[in-house]
């Protein structure tokens, strides 16, 4: 009886901890998308964010350094201030892929995100589930995550249409690789998680989980719509 009790009591820590994972990660894709939404409808903005050459670049690079503050001083700032980070952050990345709503068919934007959606949430969902440790999956699909970079990194200066489709094509299954894999360890992180955590640090984790999961979904949506998206005409 006890032992029933001990599991039930786990499954509905590691329910809430997930939930709240889940959660965060929602408001993050709202945040970007309605930022991306309201900056390519914004003459002004654009102006400012894509009229200097520059400042996309300058915009890509602040993210990865608020992306990497946030992963590496998690532990030792406040839950708001990370919440704000997080915040800044789906924000910024908002900006960042504005140019797929300049480029691309607004019904071809729609349908990528809910084939999107739908893989992510199988993969997530198989992460949750199995019994296989991936761990070592983890491992593989890091070391083609960051041949997958170096090969953008080429072919910005090849412009090979092809090679940036075949890009696209290994990082869709990288990612959804990722996905199952970062759900697995949000689990067991959740198992892990002391019974006496405070709020402050249960939210700092689902934070950290959420903007795990939350990349892993949009480098999927990105290379998806550079394989189904639309352009206009």
């Amino acid at each position: 009886m006890n032992s029933t009790f001990a599991q039930t009591t786990s499954m509905v820590k590691v329910n809430t901890f997930i939930r709240s994972v889940y959660n965060w990660m929602t408001i993050g894709l709202v945040l970007t998308g309605f930022t991306s939404f309201f900056v390519s409808r914004s003459p002004v903005l654009l102006q400012a964010f894509y009229g200097n050459p520059v400042m996309p670049i300058v915009l890509f690079i602040g993210l990865i350094i608020l992306c990497g503050f946030l992963s590496a001083r998690i532990q030792k700032i406040q839950a708001s201030t990370a919440t704000g980070l997080y915040v800044a952050l789906t924000v910024a990345y908002g900006v960042v892929l504005t140019p797929i709503f300049l480029i691309y068919t607004s019904a071809s934007i729609v349908s990528t995100f809910f084939i999107c959606a739908a893989t992510f949430g199988a993969a997530s969902v198989y992460g949750m589930v199995t019994k296989k440790d991936l761990t070592g999956m983890a491992q593989f699909l890091m070391m083609g995550l960051i041949g997958i970079i170096i090969a953008m990194v080429v072919n910005i200066f090849i412009g090979s249409t092809m090679m940036q489709t075949i890009i696209s094509m290994i990082a869709v299954v990288i990612f959804t690789g990722l996905t199952a894999y970062d759900t697995q360890k949000l689990k067991n992180m959740a198992v892990t998680l002391p019974d006496n955590a405070s709020g402050a640090m249960v939210r700092k984790g689902a934070i950290m989980g959420a903007l795990s999961l939350y990349l892993d979904f949009m480098g999927l949506f990105i290379h998806l719509m550079h394989l189904l998206g639309v352009a206009r005409e």
